[in-house]
């Protein structure tokens, strides 16, 4: 049995720390709250790490991750009063979702991506998610609770996870009786709504998106709500959503300045890309096909390059060659098309050809990640590994918290056979997804690889004093790893 992200997820930063709290802070003093930042960042931490290791519906795709940090932060930045970090990401499901948790991690639903029908409708709902963080919400949510009980229900989370993932029904049923028992506890009130909605309404306008993409969007679930009652969307669930809030938002867009604005390309690609990855990939190339054929699209160039993927999924490389040529034809550009281009080349055994094309796409976008992650890989596949090591060590001066880099890394030390300098790199990525465990496990191979200098083994035994003493501090706050 499989449940729907929300119905599992989105309540977890209530299960994080209990119950519902009472006596909730007066509305508009964020800065009163029960939970200390700390905690919350380490509870928001410690679940978004179990979505990465366990959750199937997880989607590990640098360019999705990119656009949605690149549109958030867009919004961050016209929220002076955001004043922290916030990571977001996506979710294989088709329902119409997005959730914030702890610590500034926010959640969205790729059927959420693909039902909204214009850019400004999507960053309306991600506007919303955003001011529920700033605002406190979640930690108001809350509220006190002890050691014990933050690491009780951090458990419970952990085995909701493992549950969705697991095909015995009668221990899904279980879960999902115990999500049910807390499903008062999720609902955000109705003047936390209210909050975010005229929050997110301000964002929208300071951050350039049209203001009426949130009530729209807001107007049309509520719509499918309506005539499909047993199947309402899931974010009607636990955002309330009233006639009264639909007006208030009404209201507060006729006092907003008009503004039409285009959807940028990397949305278009985004969602093009994501339905090109649902169902059997022959459906797939029907139905943009059927888009291409009817003119049934906002965007030709979006819908060829769905089309190109979609063909790349069911091997056949010459068509999907022939969709890049129609994009070039549109001089349709973007990192996204280049990448395609390369894993097309690459998926055909043309590694000479990718690399050139990396080497073209890389001068146009020096900092794109999908084309510097392909480019390192391709290099390795080549037999490249000392032209792969120097491009991941040289991006790593600039971007060290890069966990994938540092992955990278460590498979190029491998295949040149530097076994402690692999176990090194390997480390750091474990430490920047938050597995202490396994990062000192690393560091202990690093220390038996019987290669490396005094000063490599010298640098491996400090870092491991150092991550041994941070496991020790964190065990005293009782908290998971």
């Amino acid at each position: 049995m499989r449940f729907r992200t929300l119905a599992s997820l989105a309540f977890l930063a209530i299960l994080a720390s209990g119950a519902f709290a009472e006596g909730l802070p007066e509305l508009g003093e964020a800065s009163r709250s029960d939970l200390p930042p700390h905690m919350e960042r380490r509870i928001g931490e410690s679940i978004v790490r179990d979505i990465r290791l366990r959750e199937p519906a997880y989607i590990d795709d640098v360019e999705i991750a990119a656009y949605l940090n690149s549109l958030g932060a867009r919004l961050t930045a016209a929220m002076p009063e955001a004043g922290q970090s916030f990571e977001f990401f996506a979710l294989r499901d088709a329902t119409l979702n997005a959730f914030a948790l702890p610590g500034g991690y926010i959640g969205v639903h790729s059927g959420l991506i693909l039902a909204a029908q214009s850019e400004s409708e999507l960053a309306g709902v991600l506007s919303h998610e955003i001011a529920h963080v700033t605002q406190k919400h979640l930690a108001r949510l809350m509220g006190k609770q002890n050691q014990a009980q933050v690491t009780q229900w951090l458990a419970l989370a952990v085995a909701i996870l493992a549950a969705r993932s697991n095909s015995d029904a009668s221990q899904a049923a279980i879960v999902a009786g115990t999500a049910a028992g807390v499903q008062t506890m999720l609902n955000y009130t109705r003047d936390f709504e209210r909050e975010a909605d005229r929050i997110g309404i301000q964002t929208l306008e300071r951050a350039g998106f049209d203001v009426r993409g949130m009530a729209s969007f807001f107007e049309r679930m509520q719509k499918f709500g309506r005539l499909y009652e047993n199947n309402a969307p899931g974010y009607l669930r636990t955002h309330p959503l009233t006639v009264e809030r639909i007006s208030d938002m009404e209201n507060r867009i006729l006092q907003a300045q008009y503004r039409q604005v285009a959807d940028s390309t990397e949305f278009q690609l985004v969602r093009a890309k994501l339905r090109s990855g649902q169902g059997d990939p022959r459906d797939a190339v029907t139905d943009f096909e059927t888009q291409l054929r009817e003119r049934k699209y906002l965007s030709e160039a979006s819908a060829r390059y769905g089309l190109a993927l979609a063909q790349m999924r069911a091997r056949n490389y010459p068509a999907a060659e022939r969709e890049l040529a129609e994009l070039r034809r549109l001089k349709a550009s973007s990192p996204m098309i280049d990448t395609l281009a390369t894993d097309v080349r690459k998926a055909q055994g043309d590694l000479d050809g990718a690399l050139k094309l990396y080497r073209e796409a890389r001068i146009r976008h020096p900092r794109n990640r999908a084309l510097l992650y392909g480019q390192i890989d391709a290099l390795l596949a080549h037999g490249q590994p000392q032209a792969a090591l120097k491009t991941a060590t040289d991006e790593l001066q600039l971007t060290p918290s890069d966990a994938a880099l540092h992955g990278l890394q460590a498979k190029s030390y491998a295949a040149l056979g530097k076994r402690l300098q692999q176990h090194r790199a390997q480390a750091e990525l474990y430490v920047l997804r938050g597995q202490l465990v396994a990062a000192i496990q690393q560091l202990e191979l690093a220390q038996k690889a019987g290669d490396g200098d005094f000063f490599e083994h010298s640098q491996v035994d400090a870092r491991l004093r150092e991550l041994r003493a941070r496991q020790l501090e964190e065990a005293k706050q009782k908290l998971p790893l």
